[in-house]
């Protein structure tokens, strides 16, 4: 079984899908076969598309080669690769899908498809907390909201929630989200 994560930033996805990984499955993001290729760290890999220069895996960078080896190996290219990288691995969770063509690829791989949402204050005071190392560039509310609507160009991701098999309001508790990611688990497994 492989299931797809998308929301906007900061919404709760990598949240879901350490969920998921709890719960057996394995656990890769989009991003990280960008990382990978970027710091020519491949031997997970059965194929890979092409290795660029070494360089540090900015968010910057890491958007402009995605968009590279989308445009020149097509908009699933992520995907392929991150459930190449996990290949050996019974059931996969991808955190991070952020397209159309990301989306059908994990439902044509016979795949489910989660999004998750929350509101802009909510999502920015995580990402306050988070601290993570790609985030250092935002500094207020304003910052936020001006990453989160140039994500949202690039990628639409609010359009994408209509393509969606589960959708996660995440607002509440991290116990509540669990709840809400544990009924999901038990309907896929249903299924299958």
């Amino acid at each position: 079984m492989i299931i797809g994560v998308v929301g906007k930033i900061a919404a709760g996805k990598t949240t879901v899908a350490k969920f998921f990984e709890e719960k057996g499955f394995c656990r890769v993001s989009c991003s990280e076969p960008l990382i990978d290729l970027l710091t020519h760290n491949v031997s997970d890999y059965s194929w890979i598309p092409e290795l660029p220069e070494r360089a540090e895996p900015t968010r910057d960078r890491l958007i402009e080669f995605g968009k590279y080896l989308k445009d020149r190996y097509g908009g699933d290219v992520l995907i392929r690769l991150a459930v190449d990288k996990k290949r050996h691995c019974e059931n996969i969770v991808i955190d991070g899908v952020r397209s159309r063509e990301e989306i059908e690829a994990v439902k044509r791989l016979g795949g489910k498809v989660i999004y998750v949402e929350a509101k802009p204050e909510i999502r920015f005071e995580r990402l306050m907390k988070r601290r993570a190392e790609k985030d250092r560039g935002i500094k207020s509310f304003a910052d936020f909201r001006g990453m989160d609507n140039a994500e949202e160009r690039l990628y639409h991701t609010s359009e994408l929630k209509g393509l969606a098999d589960y959708i996660i309001v995440n607002e509440g508790t991290l116990e509540e989200l669990r709840k809400k990611v544990e009924g999901i688990i038990e309907d896929v497994a249903g299924k299958v």
